[in-house]
C-alpha cells in the first residue's frame, strides 16, 4: 500500500500526478523466477484489472536489485531470526513451533501462499499472525504476541518465506469466506478521512502515477511482510493498512479487526497468481 501523506489537496494530486509504466523486467531470486505479472482472477467476477502486477515492477532500479540478491536483502536477517524463534521453546507446555511442525522448509512449504484461511473454530478468517497466536495459546501455553512485536514479524516473515515463488491462491469456498470477501471489497472502495480517499483511489484510479517520489502500484500484498527503506525494517500488512487509513486522516482500525481481516481477504484475492516474494523490498 502506498504511503499517502498528502496535504488537503491530495485528491487533486492523485488526478494530476505524472504517469510511468511499470518496468518490463524479470524478478529472479535464488535462481527461481518469480511470477510478477499474471492474469487477474475471474472468480468472483469484477476484478478492476486484466492482469495483476507485483509492486516490485514499480520500484526504482536499486530497490529491485536489492530484492533480487538474498545476500543484500536486509529482510533476510528477519528470516534468519524467525528461524531461531521457530526452534525456540516457549510457554508452559515446553514446546517450540518445531516440536509439532518439525522442519519448516518441508511442513510450511507453500502454506503462506494460501492465507488468510477460514478458521471454523473462530468463525472468521485467520491470517498467519492469528494462526501463530492460536498455536501459542492452545498448544504451547504461551502468551499471544502483541501486534507488531518484532518476534511476531520475524516469525511470520520466516514462515511466509517458505512459500517463496508459490502463487498466491486463497480458498473463497471455505466457510463464510465469500461474505468476508464482499465486506473487504466494500472496505477497499470506501472513502474515508478528511482527504476522502479509498484504497482504490491510489491503487486503482491512480495506478501508475507518481505522488511525489512514490510510484503507485496496484497495492498487491504478495510481498508482505515487506522490508521498507523508509522505516528501516520489516512492515506487516496490517501496519501498512492502518498507516494508509491514518494518512487519509481517518481513525485507524485496530489490527486484526474484522474490518481489516476482510480487507486482507479481498486484497489477497486481488493478487492471486503472483508469487509470494516475502521478504519483498520496497522504498
Amino acid at each position: 500500500m502506498a504511503l499517502l501523506g498528502f496535504s488537503c489537496l491530495g485528491s487533486l494530486a492523485l488526478a494530476s500526478g505524472a504517469y510511468a509504466d511499470p518496468v518490463d523486467e524479470t524478478l529472479t531470486i535464488d535462481g527461481e523466477e518469480m511470477i510478477t505479472v499474471a492474469p487477474a482472477p475471474t472468480e468472483p467476477p469484477g476484478h478492476a484489472f486484466e492482469q495483476v502486477e507485483s509492486g516490485w515492477l514499480y520500484r526504482e532500479a536499486e530497490t529491485r536489485a536489492t530484492q533480487m540478491d538474498s545476500f543484500e536483502n536486509p529482510g533476510m536477517l528477519n528470516v534468519e531470526r524467525g528461524e531461531e524463534i521457530w526452534n525456540t521453546v516457549d510457554g508452559d507446555a515446553g514446546k517450540s513451533c518445531a516440536t509439532c511442525h518439525e522442519d519448516a522448509s518441508e511442513t510450511m512449504a507453500g502454506v503462506g501462499a494460501h492465507y488468510p484461511k477460514w478458521n471454523a473454530k473462530a468463525g472468521k478468517p485467520f491470517n498467519l499472525e492469528l494462526q501463530i497466536d492460536a498455536c501459542r495459546t492452545e498448544n504451547m501455553q504461551a502468551e499471544p504476541y502483541k501486534f507488531d512485536a518484532q518476534d511476531q514479524k520475524d516469525l511470520v516473515t520466516f514462515i511466509r518465506h517458505q512459500s517463496l515463488g508459490e502463487p498466491v491462491d486463497i480458498d473463497l469456498a471455505e466457510g463464510e469466506m465469500m461474505s468476508w470477501w464482499e465486506k473487504g471489497k466494500e472496505r477497499y472502495y470506501l472513502r474515508t478521512g478528511q482527504l476522502d480517499l479509498s484504497c482504490a483511489s491510489c491503487h486503482e484510479s491512480a495506478n501508475g502515477k507518481y505522488i511525489r517520489a512514490d510510484h503507485l502500484s496496484q497495492g498487491q500484498t504478495n510481498g508482505f511482510p515487506t522490508y521498507r527503506f523508509n522505516t528501516g525494517g520489516m512492515v506487516s500488512l496490517h501496519n501498512r493498512f492502518r498507516g494508509c487509513v491514518r494518512d487519509t486522516r481517518a481513525e485507524m482500525p485496530k489490527a486484526f479487526s474484522d474490518e481489516l481481516m476482510a480487507l486482507e481477504v479481498y486484497t489477497a484475492w486481488r493478487g492471486e497468481g503472483l508469487s509470494v516474494e516475502t521478504p519483498a523490498v520496497r522504498q
